[in-house]
Parts: structure tokens; sequence; C-alpha cells
């Protein structure tokens, strides 16, 4: 039997390529997507005003929960990654992930309509911490499962699986927009309860139509023989340790290690494991390590990603956001300028990348996934700078006692270099770390991908609390102080701008040394 059978399979059916997969398979997972989508953000575009308005926390205390929360769901797709790539199969860990995801949205939802302040906030947070549970497991494992319906040895299948990711991210992005604007402003002007129950009745309605195509699905269902690829790898590095004081190892299969191939002179401690491993498998190895560095300097980026959904949305929410005596728009709607950005930028970009590549770097194909994350990371310097500078000129209205506070349309440029910077290096990150794993690891990759934003968000909670504590000393005023009027935000934009610059310094050392694992790079 191929490599490829359908989800079906799993539960005792025939395979039959002809009859599964394809468009028709990929066009359901990307509504799916759709729909989660509309879900997560429906709670989380806001969640740092619930947390301010109902739950009654300080600002400092709420963008710190918000950060620890995102870190969480973006730190946990590694255990799910593990589990679906070892043991469950993407398919049986979408289905249990997004049941557990279902249960805390409605959980979510169910305690905003407790009396009881404290075991209100008891469950709030239960059910939330469960959202992230679900949503670690789903995240990794649908955009994989996606482009596995398609067959990358078929030339017209390949050319499909390429154009179904554009079309992933597209969709999402319009979902994403809509989610912004309309759940804000349910949950601002209506109802939390309703502002939570719709993302909820979304997210079933994903887990539904995910299993309305069981029977046409495809999976991979085979290894072709190879080893776990978990074991395989971790075999390299415990041999690799095995062999360190042993003397002649790194001479022991030198013909085969020192092939004509760049690779090899890297981590040449790896090279130990020759005595019993495969060249195949050190250099799975290899490119794994290579990663390291290029996912630890891009974790400033995901700091600076991280204020979008919390002090922006604070920012906006002092300042005036009158359309007409009895409109305001929503502070978290504003989170929708990054999607539209998106939304037009993207099919701009798909157009644009290997001429406007050719003219700046003078490369036939363009510009590399390496410097596509590059230029993002420049573009959230930028986008730092500008929100730094915004909020210098919002303090200065609110000092100088203006009756008006300047218009919520001045946050309109830090949330364009926002998406400007999703583009180029969440993009990036996301090809980088596909394409650059072993194929059997992919969902992995994938999870190594999203927990550079569950680590910077982890981060960014606390340079927070740090910060917050050192500021207010001595009965200083705190940075971060509830009326940011007093406080001073534009400090802290100012230090991640510096830091921001450090690491883009160190990412472009690590990543003009770095050797691509296959040819496909751009």
């Amino acid at each position: 039997m191929s490599n490829a059978g359908v989800a079906a399979e799993e539960l005792g059916k025939t395979a039959v390529k002809s009859s599964s997969g394809g468009w028709r398979s990929a066009r359901l997972i990307i509504c799916v997507e759709m729909a989660e989508r509309f879900a997560y953000y429906g709670i989380s575009t806001n969640l740092i005003t619930y947390l301010t308005g109902p739950l009654g926390e300080s600002t400092a205390s709420a963008a710190a929960n918000v950060n620890a929360w995102s870190g969480t769901v973006s730190f946990l797709p590694l255990i799910w990654a593990f589990v679906a790539d070892a043991f469950l199969g993407r398919f049986r860990t979408i289905i249990i992930s997004s049941s557990l995801y279902v249960m805390g949205l409605g959980l979510l939802t169910f305690s905003t309509m407790i009396h009881s302040h404290e075991l209100q906030v008891t469950l709030f947070f239960c059910s939330l911490y469960l959202v992230a549970i679900g949503q670690g497991g789903y995240k990794p494992c649908i955009k994989v499962f996606g482009a596995d319906q398609f067959d990358g040895n078929d030339i017209k299948e390949a050319k499909a699986k390429s154009s179904f990711f554009d079309w992933l991210m597209f969709g999402n992005c319009i979902t994403i927009l809509t989610s912004q604007l309309v759940s804000s402003y349910i949950q601002e002007n209506l109802s939390w309860s309703l502002g939570f129950g719709i993302p909820s009745v979304s997210m079933l309605l994903a887990l539904f139509l995910f299993l309305l195509g069981t029977t046409s699905y495809r999976v991979i269902t085979e290894r072709g023989g190879k080893k776990n690829p978990f074991a395989r790898i971790s075999r390299v590095f415990v041999e690799a340790l095995k062999n360190k004081k042993q003397t002649g190892v790194d001479n022991l299969k030198e013909n085969l290690l020192l092939l004509p191939h760049k690779d090899s002179k890297e981590y040449r401690f790896l090279d130990r494991a020759a005595v019993s491993c495969d060249l195949d498998e050190i250099e799975e190895a290899k490119a794994m390590l290579r990663l390291v560095p290029i996912w630890m300097t891009c974790l400033v980026f995901a700091i600076v990603y991280a204020q979008s959904y919390t002090f922006f949305t604070k920012q906006g929410a002092t300042m005036n956001r009158s359309i007409s005596p009895e409109l305001l728009v929503p502070a978290a709607s504003l989170h929708g300028v990054t999607s539209l950005t998106i939304i037009v930028f993207i099919p701009l970009y798909d157009h644009l990348r290997v001429p406007m590549g050719k003219l700046f770097t003078h490369n036939s194909s363009g510009i590399t996934m390496l410097q596509r994350i590059g230029t993002g990371i420049f573009l959230s310097i930028l986008a730092m700078v500008v929100a730094a500078l915004v909020e210098i000129k919002r303090l200065q209205a609110a000092k100088d006692d203006v009756t008006v506070p300047i218009s919520v349309w001045w946050l309109i440029p830090q949330y364009v270099f926002i998406g400007l910077s999703d583009v180029f290096t969440r993009i990036g990150l996301q090809e980088l770390f596909y394409d650059q794993v072993p194929c059997e690891l992919r969902s992995l990759g994938m999870a190594l991908n999203l927990s550079i934003y569950g680590v910077g968000n982890f981060l960014s909670s606390f340079m927070i609390s740090v910060i917050d504590k050192v500021t207010s000393h001595s009965g200083q005023t705190s940075w971060f102080d509830n009326d940011l009027n007093e406080g001073h935000l534009d400090y802290f934009y100012w230090l991640l701008a510096c830091l921001s610059s450090i690491a883009l310094a160190f990412y472009l050392w690590f990543a003009k040394s770095y050797v691509y694992n296959r040819l496909n790079t751009f």
C-alpha cells in the first residue's frame, strides 16, 4: 500500500487515491481552519480588555497574564507534535485536541455568567488554559495535514500543495479580520457572554466540518521501514556523547563522513556517532541543531509581536475612538489593520518577491527564507520606533490637558508595520521550519516555529513583571501604571527597539553562515 491513505483507513476502510485528498479535502480543511481562527481570535484579541474590565486586574498583571497564556498556547504544540508524529497521527490528534478546544470555549462562556467573583476568576483561567491545551494540539497538525492531501511526488499535486498554503493564509487573514471587528464590538457593546459564545459555536462548527470529510482524507500511514524519527535523532546525540572519550572514533568511517558536502563541516562532534549511525541520520540531527541559533535570535521578534495584543490595545483605549457621538471604535478592533495589511500585501509580495529580490540581492531566485525573516525583524524594529513616537505624542497631549485626546488612528502605522513584519518573518519562519526538518518531523518543525512565539510571550511577561516592580519601587510611578497617562510605555517600546536591533545583528551573523539542508530554499 502507498504511504498516502485516507483518514477512514484508520477506522478500518480502504484507501483509494483517486477518490481521496486533493482540493476536495483541502478546501474543506481551509474552511475548518477559518472557523477555528475566528474562534481563537474571538477570545484572544480582546482578552486584556476583559481582564482589566470585568475581572478587575491591573494593566501590568493583565498584560502578564495574556502573555503567559499566549506563551502556553505556542509552547504546548511541542508536546502535541511529539504525540502526533510518534503515536497518534495527525488525524486523531486533531479530533482529540479540537474536542478539548470546544469544551474549553464552552466553559469560558459559562464563566462570564457566574456572579461569584472568586469562582468566576478560577473557572475563567481553568477554561482559558483548557483552550490552550486544545489549541496546542490542533495548531501544529492542521496545516501539515492539509498539505498531506497532495502527493509531493506528483507534479500537478505538488504545485497544488504550494497554492494550498497561499489560500490558507489568505482565508485565515479574512477570518481573523472579521473576528477582530465583530467579536470585539459585541464584547464591548453588547455582552461578554455572547462575545465568547459565538467563538464557541465557531469552533464547534470547525470540528463538525473536519469530521464531515473523514472518509475523503489522506494520511501518511507508513515510515518506509525507518525507525521512529525521534529515536533516530536522539540516538545520534547519545552515541556522540558515548563516544566522546574514545580515541580514533573521529577517523572511523572518515571516507563516508568527509563527502563533498558542506553540512558535514558543521557540528563535527556529532560525527562521533558514525560508529553506529548512518550518515543520513547524523545529517538529520545536524539539520535540527542548525535551526537552534535562528530560533533563539527570533525570540525578541516574538516579544515585540506580543505587544500588539496587549499594550497596543491599552494605548487605543486611552485615545479618542469616536466615529460619531454614539459610536466608539473598539480598541481591540484595530488589530484588524494588521490582518488587512496582510491581506493586501500577500498578493503583492507573491508577485514582486522575485523581481524585487533580484534587484536588491542580485539572486535569480529572489530572496531566501533567511533574508525574508531578517527583513521582517527590521520592520518590527520600525514598529517599535513608531509606537514609541506615537506614545510620546499621546503623553504630551495628556500632559497638556487637552479636551479631546489624540485620535486612535495615530496607531495605524505601528499596526501596519507589525502586519508587514508578519508577512516576512512569520511566513519565512514557517517555511524554514517546514523545509529544513526531516519530512517525518514536520509536525515538530511547525511546533518549533510556534514555540518561538510561546517562549517570546513568556519572556515578555517576565520582562513586564520585572520592569513593573523595579520602576514602581519606592513609590515611583511604574512604566505600566494603570493610568497610562502617568506611565512611560514609550520607554518600554524604546527598550524593545534596542533589544531587537541587537537580536537582528546576531541573527545576521548566524544567517550568514547557515547552510541549507535542501536545494529548494526559495
